[in-house]
């Protein structure tokens, strides 16, 4: 087993020390910091916690903020060391030990990613996807080089409106820490919910959300954030969109501003 999933070979050494720091930080989190790292079975009881959450949420069963939280902890624990085991932490190599912990087979809709920010120190955020429909969360990661921790969380107990399902995230300013997470666009009309957020160093800083937005696409480029969507939906024939919109926005003088909109020619339907 790699040393990233708490190597029980060395867990006497590293483990009491280690969940110490978590606890100071996140008293929280303890016992699952605890139970993770004293069992060899802590990643397929992981698999297990992420495919009930999941379940949960599709059957319409009653959410707990403990039960979510104890499973993003088992992956802020392999993130925080990752991120400390290294000046330049190995991502591509993080991201394939993640990727091992999905609990389907295929994995629909669960997935779990680390990227970075920006920054100087770095910061870092991993998207968690716990599967089709939700739950799913962010978790900012900050500090000094080998110093990292759980600097903030975007989920729907700290955020009450925030749309937590099949989340993507997109960083969008080189100077800033300032992303925007895209949510939902999984159904056949690919609608989606989009929000951006700042983060001041200690929280994640809502900026600005728009709607629930038919046909939604995105990219993000040195000239800012594109939102394409059916800004003119067809009533009698969801599948077509009478009129499309692209709005433009950027992050200008600590404001997150739309700074164009255009609209587009309607999307005609696929030919059968």
């Amino acid at each position: 087993m790699n040393s990233i999933f708490f190597d029980t070979r060395n867990l006497r050494r590293t483990a009491r020390c280690s969940c110490f720091a978590v606890v100071l930080a996140f008293s929280t989190l303890a016992p699952f910091c605890l139970h993770a790292q004293g069992t060899d079975n802590s990643a397929a009881e992981f698999k297990e916690a992420a495919a009930a959450l999941s379940a949960g949420r599709l059957n319409g069963g009653t959410e707990i903020a403990s039960t979510q939280e104890k499973a993003l902890a088992y992956l802020d624990g392999i993130t925080i060391a990752t991120l400390n085991s290294s000046v330049a932490p190995n991502l591509e190599g993080a991201n394939k030990r993640l990727a091992a912990l999905v609990s389907g087979n295929p994995p629909v809709g669960e997935n779990y990613h680390l990227l970075q920010l920006g920054g100087s120190p770095a910061t870092y955020a991993m998207v968690v996807n716990f599967g089709l429909g939700g739950p799913a969360a962010v978790r900012i990661y900050a500090g000094a080089a080998g110093h990292y921790g759980l600097a903030a969380r975007i989920d729907h107990f700290m955020q009450k409106d925030f749309f937590d399902s099949d989340i993507e995230l997109v960083p969008v300013s080189r100077n800033e820490m300032v992303f925007v997470t895209a949510s939902g666009r999984t159904d056949d009309l690919a609608t989606g919910m989009f929000s951006a957020w700042r983060f001041d160093g200690q929280r994640a800083v809502p900026l600005w959300s728009s709607d629930l937005l038919q046909q939604s696409n995105y990219e993000a480029d040195a000239d800012g954030f594109h939102l394409t969507y059916c800004g003119q939906p067809d009533d009698d024939h969801p599948a077509q969109c009478l009129k499309m919109t692209r709005d433009v926005y950027r992050y200008v003088n600590g404001e997150w501003k739309r700074i164009s909109t255009a609209d587009l020619p309607p999307v005609k339907p696929a030919a059968k």
